[in-house]
């Protein structure tokens, strides 16, 4: 039917519940009235046909594996998008009434009372969606080589060869050298094959990002930090995209879930486990390059404070903590173009 005329001056504000095939759209008057209610196609063509060519609305969508460039769609379209965190969304993960119809409504009378409710989630441009993409076909690569490998090794193992050890990309070819009988070879040389063609590819990837990294000058000025890398600062500066959306650079180690769970009441405060948040490659990389900090041979203070702390709480938890530190450093040399200095406080003394 025919939608009901509002004042020219009314914001109307529109939930969409984002699924693969199709998508529910729910749009509601500034008085909360429901204007429409609609399912669409969950393509560009639907999208542009639904949004395009009419007054800006306030459009709501949950964060999910379409909402980057659906946001991206709607907002080109001239529409204030705000894509929300679905942890944030609990009146709609533990209502029990649960439809598309609802779940779309649900969103829009949140976003039409208040937007700070939803918490707000900033997609990265489509620039550095395609650069994070790369090194996420590498992660599933070398999972996969990872699985092949062992399984392979299991093999062997279970007839009595051993396969000596050394890199994971070479790992074909140190089996080559390993003699065994021609009915095992014929069992694993399958495996053998795809280790080495998903080497190839993994190398090919490598040379493209090494290749991309060299061009960028805030790679090669996070680099210089002990432990962090080509993939761990390009990974860093994909996931985060802008900078300065952050007012603090400690705001960051929460973005990635590196931040205690904080709970109080009264005079009571307890510190628990990290939130777990965002983007967990991200918070495993950081890991990763701490634990990288801690076994460089270059010392600077904080490998020092970090196994300090190694000592007294657990090598775990002091490379999450060391992690979290990381996660500030990075966005604080990346905004102020400061240079890392190992012992920032002998140099200033």
């Amino acid at each position: 039917g025919s939608r009901p005329k509002i004042k020219e001056t009314g914001m109307e504000y529109c939930g969409i519940d984002l699924h693969q095939n199709e998508t529910e759209i729910c749009v509601l008057d500034d008085d909360g009235a429901v204007l429409e209610r609609a399912r669409i196609k969950t393509s560009r063509a639907s999208f542009k046909r639904r949004f395009g060519g009419q007054s800006p609305m306030k459009v709501v969508l949950e964060a999910g594996g379409s909402s980057p460039w659906v946001s991206r769609l709607i907002d080109s379209l001239g529409h204030d998008v705000v894509v929300c965190a679905p942890r944030r969304v609990r009146l709609i993960a533990e209502s029990t009434m649960k439809t598309d119809e609802i779940d779309a409504e649900v969103l829009a009378r949140l976003v039409r009372v208040d937007e700070g409710f939803l918490g707000r989630v900033t997609h990265r441009s489509e620039s550095a969606q395609l650069q994070r993409g790369l090194m996420t076909a590498r992660t599933a690569l070398v999972s996969a080589r990872s699985k092949w490998v062992h399984s392979a090794s299991g093999l062997l193992r279970s007839f009595g060869f051993r396969v000596p050890g050394g890199s994971t990309s070479l790992f074909h070819t140190r089996c080559a050298k390993v003699e065994r009988p021609d009915d095992l070879r014929e069992v694993v040389q399958p495996l053998f094959n795809q280790i080495e063609r998903v080497s190839e590819e993994i190398q090919a990837l490598e040379k493209r990002l090494e290749s991309i990294a060299s061009t960028n000058p805030v790679v090669q000025h996070l680099q210089s930090v002990p432990g962090v890398g080509t993939i761990v600062s390009m990974y860093f500066i994909a996931s985060i995209d802008d900078p300065d959306r952050f007012k603090r650079s400690r705001d960051v180690a929460a973005f990635f879930g590196l931040r205690p769970i904080l709970r109080g009441s009264g005079e009571v405060c307890h510190l628990g486990r990290i939130s777990k948040e965002g983007d967990p490659e991200m918070r495993r990389l950081l890991i990763q390059a701490a634990h990288g900090m801690i076994n460089s041979r270059k010392s600077c203070a904080l490998q020092l404070w970090a196994l300090k702390l190694a000592d007294k709480k657990g090598k775990r938890k002091a490379l999450v903590a060391l992690a979290r530190k990381l996660a500030v450093l990075l966005h604080h040399l990346w905004v102020t173009g400061e240079v890392f200095r190992p012992f920032p406080h002998q140099q200033n003394a």
